[in-house]
């Protein structure tokens, strides 16, 4: 799937605001399944920046506090991460599934050793159905995350943009390998 990624700077923090859009060759449910923010989800599998997903306390059906760690990357000058996020999900009456999140600190989860505590300020992701096209889907994504730690931002802003376009990349490849 062709894919656009933009980057402005954050208003949030001293890094990008990146912005991913792509139209993948899968139903919104199908995409959905993929990326939905659940313990056990298919999202560890294929997202090479996931290493773990947990709930950390579940608020309420649409909202919980999740952790999520990354492995090391960019040939391992980016240490393996950690982040600690209120998510929210919502489905609207058009079919569109979002799923948003923002740091947050929690009491059941302190900071690990061996991670570098990171921080997404507000992010997230739109699965937008097709007009008239039930097995392809808008998907529109923002993530301005600081990775924490002493790296530089040359080093961050070199690595994101391939990071978003890799994503898309291979969500695409999982949404494929769903049973019909």
């Amino acid at each position: 799937s062709e894919v656009s990624v933009s980057w402005r700077p954050s208003a949030e923090f001293a890094g990008n605001l990146y912005r991913g859009e792509g139209i993948l060759p899968a139903s919104p449910q199908d995409v959905w399944e993929c990326i939905e923010p659940v313990a056990g989800g298919p999202r560890t599998k294929w997202d090479q920046n996931v290493k773990d997903f947990e709930v950390i306390e579940a608020i309420s059906d649409t909202v919980s506090i999740c952790r999520t760690t990354t492995p090391s990357a960019f040939m391992r000058i980016i240490s393996p991460r950690e982040f600690v996020d209120v998510v929210l999900v919502k489905q609207y009456e058009d079919g569109t599934m979002l799923s948003a999140a923002t740091n947050v600190e929690h009491p059941l989860c302190p900071p690990q050793p061996n991670f570098v505590r990171g921080f997404n300020y507000p992010c997230g992701c739109f699965c937008i159905p097709l007009s008239g096209e039930p097995t392809r889907t808008q998907l529109l994504s923002f993530f301005q995350t600081d990775l924490g730690g002493y790296l530089p931002q040359t080093v961050v802003d070199s690595f994101f943009p391939a990071s978003v376009a890799g994503f898309y990349s291979n969500l695409t490849k999982a949404v494929k390998t769903l049973k019909p």
